[in-house]
């Protein structure tokens, strides 16, 4: 198989890990069609992803509204044609202790980080039904395994994810699709940037590897389940935290 003749659409591509991502299949030669939500944000992406040598477009959407976001991913049809690879990133953090998460906050990040992923997985899913091949890669989050205090909602959006994986793996791999799900632990981006130093030390101490993940790492694993080594796995988690579950 090779990367150059395919199309990967990234949710939340402008940083961190889906930028990554995207930077990885874009050194490929993969085609990249992104969704994220700073236009700005979009804008550099876009030309730096062109800058590759390789055909790229960004789109700046809050993948929440799922009303828009369905047009969005009919366009990106239009425009490239096809999709090979589904790359479900974007996630929001509204943190707060359980008793006092408000309901706004427990549906923002319920529907930024599952529904408009279940949505996604099934627009594209029916396109790659259509094609007979494709590649479904959820990031989830070691927080759906262990539960972090203050995270009720991310957490659970991040464990339906889980889930989720498994479900569609089932249904969509006898026709050619396979469907995993990474479960990054601290990683380097704009969410762990913002922990309380004292806490980020108590962390570290907890992480065999002694220190936080880089995106790049998280890129080079969701690059090898899109391309051929993963051909043969489906409906799996993989946890990357540097020993922290082990």
């Amino acid at each position: 198989m090779s990367f150059k003749d395919k199309v990967a659409l990234i949710t939340g591509a402008s940083r961190g890990i889906g930028r990554a991502i995207a930077m990885e299949l874009a050194m490929l030669g993969t085609s990249i069609a992104f969704i994220s939500k700073n236009p700005a944000k979009v804008e550099e992406t876009e030309q730096t992803l062109k800058g590759l040598g390789i055909r790229a477009k960004g789109y700046a959407l809050d993948i929440s509204e799922i009303s828009q976001l369905k047009k969005t991913v009919d366009e990106v049809l239009k425009e490239f044609g096809q999709l090979d690879f589904l790359v479900n990133n974007a996630g929001k953090t509204e943190d707060r202790l359980l008793l006092r998460m408000s309901e706004a906050e427990w549906d923002s990040v319920i529907n930024t980080n599952l529904k408009a992923s279940f949505f996604l997985m099934k627009w594209v899913g029916k396109h790659f039904l259509s094609r007979g091949f494709g590649r479904i890669l959820n990031i989830s989050s070691i927080s759906a395994l262990i539960g972090i205090p203050g995270q009720a909602n991310y957490s659970a959006s991040k464990a339906g994810l889980i889930g989720l994986t498994r479900t569609a793996a089932k249904e969509l791999g006898p026709k050619g699709i396979t469907c995993n799900a990474l479960c990054p632990g601290f990683i380097e981006t704009d969410m762990t940037r913002n922990i309380p130093l004292e806490r980020k030390e108590k962390i570290l101490k907890e992480i065999p590897l002694g220190r936080f993940g880089k995106p790049e790492e998280v890129a080079k694993l969701a690059v090898f389940l899109l391309g051929p080594g993963g051909d043969y796995i489906t409906g799996q988690i993989f946890v990357i935290d540097g020993g922290l579950l082990a």
